[in-house]
């Protein structure tokens, strides 16, 4: 269905977990849009869709007609609900990972490009502002050259998740993150995984990868954390930037650099303590970030969507983590 111009675009919602819930009710209060029914085969108990229509089938939702939709179901439906979507001609954001591995994936963002849809990913930490106000700073060159990304991502097990791990369900959104505020892509990783909680699924994973120019990133993802925690940690030669994305922090340390007073020690540049700034930033929501992002998208206007190609390249590294884990070695990735 194409938008008509003037009308609010027609938008619907499929699944009515935890994430599915918040989308509903962005989705209900965002300009320009008008959130037309949502799906769910096991009904809306917390009656998140608000008075909205409420089928359970996605043909029932189709028909009434959707400019764009957006999927929160379980991983393992992603592929044939975002196929049968990208049929229907409907715009759509699917919830990361873009599917349940990189074949799957590949369907789908091939699926909407061929049909000349907007497909996007739902890796919500690219607007959070703490991420969104570290990539600006590193686009004006605040930091120099980049030594290292790293990255931690843990806490409690969410009982939510049942059809996939700690690396395509958490892991996913720092490989995204990593290579958008850097511009960069992964050149190779490599992993190691733990099985801690008698689950099928991995709930630790620990990574050393490169970026194509040479950046060094470390990664510590895990399930198996009493206390919750979201840093990324940026170094370059003028000092770190550290973003706190659970508190939607951003802090500067300054690189003070040691003048060499010791001839000895004439080619050697050090580092040393030097001012700290907490700076202060907006905090708007995040999803509703994403939001605003993806209808712009539909509307035709210039935006700052997760591809679904972007998507698939971040499955692409995940599935290179899993399989350095099980081989014991350093896999390199395909750009």
């Amino acid at each position: 269905m194409s938008p008509v111009a003037g009308q609010p675009l027609r938008a619907g919602l499929i699944g009515l977990g935890m994430m599915g819930r918040h989308h509903a009710r962005v989705l209900r209060g965002l300009a320009d849009v008008t959130l037309v029914g949502v799906c769910d085969p096991m009904g809306d108990p917390h009656d998140a869709a608000g008075g909205v229509p409420l089928f359970t089938t996605v043909d029932e939702l189709i028909a009434v007609g959707l400019d764009y939709c957006v999927v929160a179901a379980p991983t393992a439906y992603h592929e044939d609900l975002g196929l049968q979507l990208a049929a229907a001609g409907v715009h759509t954001l699917v919830e990361k990972p873009l599917a349940q591995d990189v074949a799957s994936s590949r369907r789908v963002a091939e699926a909407f490009e061929e049909a000349g849809l907007v497909g996007a990913v739902g890796h919500i930490e690219r607007y959070n502002p703490a991420l969104q106000q570290l990539r600006a700073r590193l686009e004006e060159g605040q930091l120099g050259n980049i030594y290292q990304v790293v990255t931690r991502r843990q806490g409690p097990f969410p009982n939510r998740i049942s059809d996939v791990g700690v690396v395509k369900d958490l892991a996913t959104h720092d490989i995204d993150l990593t290579a958008w505020v850097t511009g960069q892509t992964y050149r190779s990783v490599s992993a190691r995984t733990a099985f801690k909680s008698g689950r099928a699924f991995e709930d630790l994973v620990a990574v050393v990868g490169q970026l194509t120019d040479g950046t060094v990133t470390n990664h510590l993802v895990n399930w198996l954390s009493p206390m919750k925690e979201r840093v990324t940690v940026v170094t370059g030669e003028r000092g770190c930037l550290i973003a706190d994305t659970l508190n939607v922090d951003l802090t500067f340390h300054n690189n003070a650099e040691i003048l060499a007073q010791w001839v000895a020690l004439s080619n050697f540049r050090g580092v040393s303590e030097g001012d700290m700034i907490r700076y202060a930033i907006a905090k708007p929501e995040p999803l509703h970030t994403e939001h605003q992002a993806f209808r712009d998208a539909v509307l035709g206007k210039e935006s700052d969507i997760v591809t679904m190609r972007q998507g698939l390249v971040n499955v692409v590294v995940a599935q290179a983590m899993l399989d350095s884990a099980r081989g014991g070695m350093t896999v390199p990735i395909e750009n």
